[in-house]
Parts: structure tokens; sequence; C-alpha cells
């Protein structure tokens, strides 16, 4: 992916392995939210393909990708602000008969019986993800931790194949971090998600994820398991800044 003279992403080529958690790391500019970008439909790559499940989705818009399984949360949530948390996660599934003026008005009966499994598709969610204290409130009001915990259920509210997080512990305190690292867990070891997670946070990384690929400069520098690219040389210099690899960078513990 170029922009102009800048190769953001340059010859990258990489897999993820179904029901696996795969961890995206490096120094920033490194090209890992570019190569998102492309992945999610976001950017057309300015060469090269995007394969998902062997079939080519190269320059598919987010919302195609969306309904083919594949979705992303971002670095910053993106939440309704206005609409409760379990509002939030009803306005996910796409399709629905109420959306449009004519079906809600000559077939209600119908809209009400998708309302309601929509809805208890949402408990269950808000269930699963231990907060059913915030399920009536607004969005807006929610910390940073619960904006991201909120982000991961909408991805439960589709039948999700690979789930891309953007740095979903940025921000995030201690507690509500081991909690969407539980929930992450759960989903990849009981429901067979896929997740690749873009991550600075490398105790959260090695406890998620394996294998871990590391990016510089726009390319793939190194890939192993969490120890084995700490170990690395040339990933101790180029993305942990030769600090010694037992003083692993962490994120902010603010809400």
């Amino acid at each position: 992916m170029h922009f102009g003279g800048i190769r953001a992403v340059d010859g990258v080529s990489l897999s993820i392995d179904g029901g696996r958690i795969t961890g995206l790391i490096g120094p920033n500019g490194a090209g890992k939210t570019t190569l998102f970008n492309v992945i999610a439909g976001v950017h057309h790559p300015t060469s090269g393909s995007v394969f998902l499940d062997g079939e080519n989705v190269t320059g598919f818009k987010p919302h195609e990708l969306c309904a083919m399984g594949m979705l992303r949360t971002f670095q910053i949530a993106q939440e309704f602000p206005t609409l409760t948390v379990r509002e939030n996660l009803m306005m996910v599934p796409s399709g629905q008969s109420g959306e449009n003026l004519l079906g809600a008005w000559l077939r209600p009966a119908l809209v009400r019986s998708e309302e309601e499994r929509v809805r208890a598709k949402a408990d269950e969610v808000i269930e699963f993800l231990e907060i059913t204290q915030v399920a009536d409130e607004l969005a807006g009001n929610l910390s940073g931790g619960q904006k991201k915990l909120l982000e991961l259920g909408r991805t439960m509210m589709v039948d999700a194949k690979v789930v891309l997080l953007d740095e979903v512990g940025a921000g995030v305190n201690r507690t509500l971090l081991k909690t969407l690292g539980d929930a992450i867990l759960r989903l990849q070891r009981e429901r067979g998600y896929t997740f690749c997670m873009i991550e600075h946070d490398m105790d959260f990384i090695s406890r998620l994820c394996d294998p871990v690929i590391v990016m510089a400069e726009g390319a793939v520098l190194a890939q192993g398991s969490a120890e084995e690219v700490k170990a690395d040389e040339q990933v101790i210099t180029a993305y942990l800044g030769g600090r010694r690899k037992d003083k692993p960078n962490r994120a902010d513990d603010d809400e």
C-alpha cells in the first residue's frame, strides 16, 4: 500500500491461521493499521491480493467483508454514544425488516419477531462479556475499557470468521484488560473465533497470542512465539528500542 512515495505496507506476505489468536506488533509507523485497513477493505492495495478462506476479496468494501464474516475494531471505540449498550449491539445485524419503511408498516409482526431474536442475542452477548450492570447505560457514558468490551461484543452479533482487533487494550486499566483477555480467549477456545490483534502491551500479547508477527518499516521483520520474537535481536532493536527483553512495553493504565 503506497501513499505517493511512502510505502506504508511494502511486500507483506502473511497468513492468519483459523481458530488462533495472532499478534501483530511493531513500532509506531510500522504499517500495522494500514495493513488492517487493506485487509478490511478501507484501502484498495496498490498491488497484491487479500484472500479469505481461499476467496480473493481484494477491493471488497468493509460491509461486504462484514457479511462474509470479517470484522474489525478500532483503537478509538466507534460506539453510538446516545444509544444504550444493548441498542448498540442490536444495531449490528444487517437486513432487519424494520430497516425498511415498507417492512415496518406492512409487516409489524415480523419486525417484532426479529427484534425479539436480536434482543435475546444482545442479552446473551452482554452476559458473556459480564457487562450486565451497564446494559441500559448510554454507550457514551462508558469508560474506555467498557467501550472496548462493547466493540468486542458487536463482533459477536454476527457470525464472525476473522476479527481484526486494533489495539484493543490501549487505555484500558488492568482489571478490565484481564476481562477483555478472558473474553477473547473464551471466544477463541469455545467458539472457534480467529483473531489478529495489533497491540503494544507485550504482557497481553504473550498471554493471548501464538504466533506473533513483527512489522517494521512496512515489512514483516520476524515471526514466531512471543518468547521467540522478544529474544530476537532485530526485534529488540526495531521494536523494543534496545530495551532489555525482560522489561516489556506496557500500555497506559489510565481509563
